[in-house]
């Protein structure tokens, strides 16, 4: 509960004090094995009546062609650290996850239910994958897809996806509201 009050605040205060794009920053090297994640709070800054300033990561024409490919080449570096087969990148999968990150933001929420029903097994098999479903991660932030990636590695359901030996391909998708909310899919096949 506090969590989404936190959610809700922040993203007021974006509304309210009409942050923009903030500079985009260097991709991040991190471990994602390493636990705690401190290195980056997600806030830009404390103003000076100690309010968080949350820092958005804008996409922008040079990220949007970036970011498949900086996301399953993270993803690959992971699985070769835990010696497990590299994946590729599917352009199906891949439209069935900008499909959900759409729908999620039409709906308001992030879960694996489409608008109109659908489930992922649903989507894959409409946009006409022909391999097996191993599952799908969905994130609701205003972090870049590195960070999102890092969250997914620090949550253990969406770890395991990560890390299922049995996955071939990925597919990353995402969608960006005017305010800089960031919806997250990635789908996981063999």
């Amino acid at each position: 509960m506090m969590s989404v009050m936190i959610r809700l605040i922040l993203i007021l205060a974006v509304v309210l004090t009409g942050c923009g794009p903030t500079p985009q920053l260097e991709p991040l090297e991190f471990d994602l094995e390493s636990e705690p994640i401190e290195a980056e709070t997600g806030f830009e800054a404390i103003d000076e009546t100690e309010n968080l300033v949350p820092q958005i990561f804008w996409i922008n024409a040079h990220e949007f062609s970036q970011i498949p490919h900086r996301f399953v080449d993270a993803v690959n570096v992971i699985r070769a650290r835990n010696k497990l087969p590299l994946v590729k990148l599917s352009s199906k999968l891949t439209a069935a996850a900008r499909t959900h990150s759409r729908d999620m933001s039409v709906q308001n929420r992030p879960w694996h239910f489409g608008s109109d029903g659908s489930s992922p097994l649903d989507r894959v098999e409409s946009v006409g994958y022909q391999g097996v479903l191993l599952g799908e991660n969905i994130s609701e932030s205003f972090e870049s897809d590195l960070l999102t990636l890092r969250a997914w590695m620090a949550d253990s359901e969406a770890r395991k996806l990560i890390l299922n030996p049995k996955a071939t391909e990925m597919g990353i998708g995402w969608h960006q509201e005017s305010e800089g909310k960031i919806w997250w899919t990635l789908v996981a096949g063999a």
